[in-house]
């Protein structure tokens, strides 16, 4: 094996939430007087965390981002996760043969919130390969683009970054494995891999099913 672990990230790489996720916050910052397109949503706000996005939301808004507002957009979050939500195809076969391999030196470092990370591993199956090696970038100094969801990943396995792959799908988590010092395996079903290449992925692969060989 390549690699001592394999630390992945949560949205677009596990689960397909994504999509769900922007179409709840546009139709909140829409209530709010700020109008946008799914995919201008999915432009400014992919792999970035909504609280991060402060000063742009305040200034097209008109309105403070305040408390109140975030805890409504994430239960309106949580609830579309919870009718909709589906795991990245291909997914579980992945991480269980990763999970096994490995000896469960496997994790999941993603920017989000705890709770909706493990809402949605628990929605789709995969939280018993994670238990107790789940990491979110709000329990970090910084969230990503930094390394320090990763580097806490990496620590807790007891495995030199250098020696961790990464599994990502947005420049910003990319940026981050990159700067922890981790290879980076990239994701993209569809698209221009391009920008993904430039942010430092070592690899862009299109199927989950692909992964463990890539890795071997």
């Amino acid at each position: 094996m390549r690699f001592d672990a394999v630390l992945f990230d949560c949205d677009g790489v596990l689960v397909d939430s994504e999509p769900i996720v922007h179409r709840v916050l546009r139709d909140m910052l829409e209530e709010r007087g700020w109008r946008l397109s799914e995919h201008e949503c999915h432009q400014i706000f992919l792999g970035r965390r909504v609280v991060d996005e402060r000063e742009q939301i305040e200034r097209e808004t008109g309105q403070p981002l305040t408390p109140e507002w975030l805890a409504a957009f994430q239960a309106r979050r949580n609830a579309a996760l919870n009718r909709q939500l589906l795991a990245v195809p291909n997914i579980h076969a992945a991480v269980h043969a990763l999970h096994t391999r490995l000896d469960a030196r496997i994790a999941c470092a993603s920017g989000a919130d705890r709770n909706k990370v493990e809402l949605q591993l628990r929605k789709v199956g995969l939280i018993d390969y994670f238990d107790g090696r789940i990491f979110s970038g709000h329990e970090t100094p910084r969230s990503k683009p930094h390394p320090d969801v990763y580097l806490a990943a990496a620590h807790a396995l007891g495995v030199d970054p250098r020696r961790c792959a990464v599994v990502e799908d947005t420049t910003t988590g990319i940026a981050a494995g990159v700067a922890a010092g981790a290879t980076v395996f990239a994701y993209l079903p569809e698209g221009d891999a391009q920008a993904l290449r430039v942010a430092g992925a070592h690899t862009v692969f299109a199927d989950m099913a692909h992964l463990p060989a890539l890795l071997a």
